[in-house]
């Protein structure tokens, strides 16, 4: 049975992959942030809801990189973890 990390470089291989997967990136960036900010204030999803005034779902949806959280959205998901909200802009040329 192959692991999670084996599939994944074997799929990185495949051209279609590679490509859907870089187009994700920022998504899975937002959404690594997220739950480290969570679990560095060591808070349930279920509390972070409720400290959102609003569900667990909502909140598990936001940690699992679906859709595009509005700004206002995530400086809630900030306040409600204690955490500073940063937005940072790099150059893609090198």
């Amino acid at each position: 049975m192959s692991t999670v990390k084996e599939l994944h470089k074997k799929w990185l291989k495949d051209p279609g992959y590679l490509q859907a997967y870089e187009a994700s990136a920022e998504e899975f960036e937002v959404a690594r942030a997220l739950v480290k900010a969570r679990v560095e204030a060591n808070l349930t999803q279920a509390e972070v809801a409720q400290r959102m005034n609003t569900s667990q779902g909502a909140v598990a949806r936001l940690e699992g990189g679906d859709g595009n959280p509005s700004l206002k959205t995530l400086k809630k998901y900030a306040l409600a973890t204690g955490s500073r909200l940063r937005v940072e802009l790099e150059s893609s040329v090198r």
